[in-house]
C-alpha cells in the first residue's frame, strides 16, 4: 500500500482545487472548445462540459466534469472535490435535470438523474476500475457521493398539430 493511502487520501487544498477548475474551463473558452475535453478510452475517464439552468436565478452556468459511457448514457459522480456538500452543478441538476453536454463530437441535450441500488452499484464498480483510490477518497465525504446519470434527451420538438406552435 502506497504511503499516502496509509495515512488517508491526499487531496489538494480547496484554493488549489479551485484554481484548476478556474484554468481548465478558461482553456475551454481560450481555444473555442479545441482543448479541454477528451473520450473516455480504456481505464480513463474523458472530459465534457456540462451546462445546467440555476435552480435560483434560471441562468445557464458551465463546468467541466470528467465522466464514463455506459451504453449511450454519460455518468459522472457529483463529488464537490471530495469535499462536503453537494456540486452547485448536481443541485441546479435536481432542480433542473434537462442540460447540454459538450463533447469532443460535438453538443448533446441529456436528461439527469442518480443511480440507486443495484445500477450504483455496478457504475461505482466501473469508477472503481478508472481509478482504484475511489473508495478512499469518497471517505473525505459524510454523505454518499452521487453516481450521476445523463440520458440522452431529445429536444422539444415543435408539433404543427399544436396550435400555438412558433407563438411567442
Amino acid at each position: 500500500m502506497s504511503n499516502e493511502l496509509k495515512s488517508g487520501p491526499r487531496v489538494p487544498p480547496r484554493w488549489f482545487i479551485h484554481l484548476a477548475w478556474r484554468a481548465h474551463r478558461r482553456l475551454y473558452r481560450l481555444t473555442g472548445g479545441r482543448f479541454g475535453l477528451r473520450r473516455p478510452k480504456g481505464h480513463k475517464w474523458g472530459m465534457m462540459r456540462l451546462t445546467t439552468t440555476g435552480r435560483r436565478t434560471g441562468c445557464e452556468h458551465s463546468v467541466i466534469l470528467a465522466y464514463m459511457e455506459d451504453g449511450p448514457d454519460l455518468v459522472t459522480l457529483a463529488m464537490n472535490g471530495w469535499a462536503d456538500g453537494e456540486p452547485d452543478w448536481w443541485l441546479n441538476l435536481q432542480a433542473h435535470p434537462e442540460a447540454e453536454v459538450d463533447l469532443v463530437d460535438g453538443p448533446r441535450t441529456v436528461r439527469a438523474r442518480w443511480a440507486h441500488g443495484d445500477e450504483r452499484t455496478r457504475l461505482w464498480a466501473r469508477w472503481r476500475e478508472i481509478d482504484p483510490h475511489l473508495d478512499a477518497y469518497a471517505t473525505l465525504r459524510s454523505s454518499e457521493t452521487a453516481v450521476v446519470i445523463l440520458e440522452p434527451w431529445p429536444e422539444p420538438a415543435v408539433s404543427s398539430t399544436d396550435p400555438d406552435a412558433g407563438a411567442s
